[in-house]
């Protein structure tokens, strides 16, 4: 990058300098050159995951501005996560009630991307699993892009999306198809605009690499482990917690515990499956809806296990319950594989994976689980939960964003 200054270059050197240098060491040697960075995010329609990846990055750079297509969070989370951090939303943040169907607008998102200018920036690190990757950027300006996931529903989700939203072959159907096909086009083309990528988990590099043909590392998100409460003893239910989504699949949940009575289920979460899924529920579920953070926390912790059916990307919430000493029950495909030390295979089992989407394969996990229970210990949970610190995130980051500034440095 022929145009930094001295001072930044002195920066880079330090940060690709001896492998043992103390993790707090590296942020200050960042911070120090008062470096601009745009942060890219999808959008912002409440503190999840993709949110709390968002909010560390912020902390990791002082001078970091957010650029999101909508923004709404409210004012105590801006307060608490995101203090002193300018934001810039796209125009279509200003539409009349547009909280209520932003979703349904996925096809002007690409064009509404393009329109943020971050070409004054130091560097740009893009927080996407949609469409942030595509903004636009100078050819010598790093571009950094931690990748939660290739985008579902236009990809190999695309025909359960279709299938929830009954949109077959007629003319609603037809035209989301062909939305889709052409939003596949666009993320294909912008798939090589960052100089490096960078995967929430195993599973979203293999999709990366599959669906892009690019090589990505695995940089799992920060979980807030001093946030967590640890409870080593725990009470006589199980929970599952998630924003109440088809994909998220609490519907198999409910229907395995619909069929053990004698099992008591908490469910902490609203989303659209909301009322049909608590339509469904027998008198042994029991819905929390939203809890604040700190209930939520407790809830979980005094768990004996949270069980999950759906694939998630990665899935913070799963980390979190870890580093509350909770067990987990989950399908064992997408990001559970790199959270949960399985039972049978390790030593220091934290949770059991079941192999299908299944009513009778959960069950059986349940049982499994029970009959096994002394040896899941909410200490290996703990224990196991460290892999995924902030600490450990903030200098895979910077080692990334090092690796990126060498890059335009180098030619």
């Amino acid at each position: 990058m022929h145009h930094l200054r001295r001072a930044e270059l002195a920066t880079i050197t330090r940060l690709r300098g001896p492998r043992r240098r103390a993790s707090s060491e590296l942020p200050l040697a960042l911070t120090a050159r008062n470096a601009k960075i745009a942060v890219v995010h999808d959008w912002c329609p409440n503190f999840r995951g993709g949110e709390r990846v968002l909010a560390r990055i912020c902390k990791l750079f002082p001078n970091a501005e957010v650029f999101t297509l909508f923004d709404f969070l409210p004012k105590d989370v801006k307060q608490q996560y995101f203090e002193d951090v300018a934001f810039h939303a796209s125009a279509a943040n200003r539409l009349p009630l547009v909280q209520r169907y932003y979703r349904s607008l996925f096809f002007l998102c690409p064009f509404l991307i393009e329109q943020f200018d971050v070409t004054g920036y130091d560097a740009v690190i893009s927080s996407s699993a949609a469409f942030a990757r595509g903004v636009l950027t100078r050819p010598d300006q790093p571009h950094l892009c931690y990748v939660h996931s290739p985008i579902r529903y236009a990809w190999d989700e695309q025909f359960s999306y279709l299938e929830q939203g009954h949109l077959g072959f007629g003319p609603k159907g037809l035209l989301f198809r062909y939305m889709l096909h052409k939003l596949r086009t666009w993320d294909t083309r912008t798939a090589h605009g960052p100089d490096l990528m960078l995967a929430n988990s195993s599973y979203v590099r293999s999709r990366i690499g599959r669906i892009y043909g690019r090589q990505a590392e695995v940089v799992y998100p920060p979980v807030a482990l001093d946030e967590l409460e640890f409870v080593a003893g725990k009470d006589d239910y199980y929970v599952t917690a998630s924003f109440l989504a088809p994909y998220k699949r609490t519907d198999l949940v409910i229907q395995a515990f619909n069929e053990m009575p004698d099992r008591r289920l908490v469910i902490v979460g609203e989303g659209q499956q909301s009322q049909s899924l608590r339509a469904m529920a027998r008198s042994n579920i029991v819905f929390t809806g939203y809890l604040p953070r700190r209930d939520y926390v407790r809830t979980v912790a005094k768990a004996k296990a949270m069980v999950f059916g759906g694939c998630e990307d990665f899935g913070i919430a799963l980390a979190e319950a870890q580093a509350c000493g909770t067990p987990l029950i989950a399908f064992g495909r997408g990001g559970a594989c790199d959270i949960v030390q399985p039972f049978g295979e390790t030593e220091d089992p934290t949770g059991i994976l079941f192999e299908r989407q299944s009513m009778a394969s959960l069950k059986a996990a349940v049982e499994l689980f029970e009959e096994n229970q002394p040896a899941i210990t909410p200490q290996a949970c703990r224990a196991n939960a460290a892999r995924f610190s902030e600490e450990r995130f903030d200098l895979a980051i910077l080692k990334a964003l090092a690796a990126t500034l060498a890059m335009h440095v180098s030619r």
